[in-house]
């Protein structure tokens, strides 16, 4: 790996220090993965971690009746991945690249001679597993206590944090998703999503150019949600 793809990493990465995280790249296997396919599918049998060293990742888990929906979608510099338990563990959800991406992949068994080695780095990976946890858990606050508009409301604050830039009329949401991603991000239907992006491009909370999403007023979203003020909620948590 050369010095700039380093020092990349180290920036992009917030999980660990620059030292603990260089320990983790020791034994870390990179791969290119081709937009379409699947780093894993849900029920395939986990001993691995995922890092993001460029692209973009979906999460998704899939119903009996065949419906899926999106959980999350990574980018450059998380970690993906199902640790701890007891007996063999297996994936909960599947993950599907949907930007070409390049991977680095870290074998368990080979992450516990770390931990065992090395304590502050078993201190920060144990942080992480919190902060993974305190995540899923105000997404699940959020699509659960304030309905759809709510949940619509929250989604497009995370990706603000996740994928907003600054722009002259707002901030621009980096990524291009459809009216059916983010009734799967929230379990709606895409009928009622397109109402409720319509109301809100209507009342001017957002509008869309160039088919990316811009959000006009963020505090009106806050105000649907009822969206906490840090410190409860800071930007690492709140992202999708």
């Amino acid at each position: 790996m050369d010095i700039d793809a380093r020092r990349m990493d180290s920036e992009v990465n917030t999980f660990f220090t620059e030292g603990n995280f260089n320990k983790l790249q020791s034994i870390m296997y990179y791969r290119h993965v081709s937009a379409g396919s699947n780093l894993f599918w849900e029920g395939d049998e986990a001993g691995k971690l995922y890092y993001i060293r460029s692209g973009r990742v979906k999460l998704k888990k899939s119903t009996d009746e065949g419906r899926d929906f999106i959980l999350s979608i990574c980018r450059q510099g998380d970690l993906i991945g199902e640790y701890g338990g007891w007996g063999p563990l297996h994936f909960t959800y599947s993950a599907e690249v949907i930007e070409n991406a390049e991977i680095g992949i870290i074998q368990e068994k080979d992450l516990e001679v770390l931990l065992y080695q090395h304590g502050d780095l078993a201190l920060e990976f144990t942080k992480w597993l919190g902060l993974m946890h305190r995540t899923t858990q105000s997404k699940f606050r959020d699509l659960m206590l304030y309905g759809k508009p709510g949940a619509l409301a929250s989604t497009l604050i995370r990706m603000s944090n996740t994928y907003g830039v600054q722009c002259e009329d707002g901030i621009r949401l980096d990524i291009k998703l459809t009216n059916t991603d983010f009734a799967d991000l929230i379990g709606a239907t895409r009928e009622s999503v397109n109402r409720m992006l319509n109301d809100l491009k209507t009342s001017g909370t957002l509008d869309t150019v160039q088919g990316k999403i811009v959000i006009r007023r963020l505090e009106d979203l806050r105000c649907i949600c009822n969206c906490p003020k840090f410190p409860s909620c800071p930007k690492e948590i709140c992202r999708i």
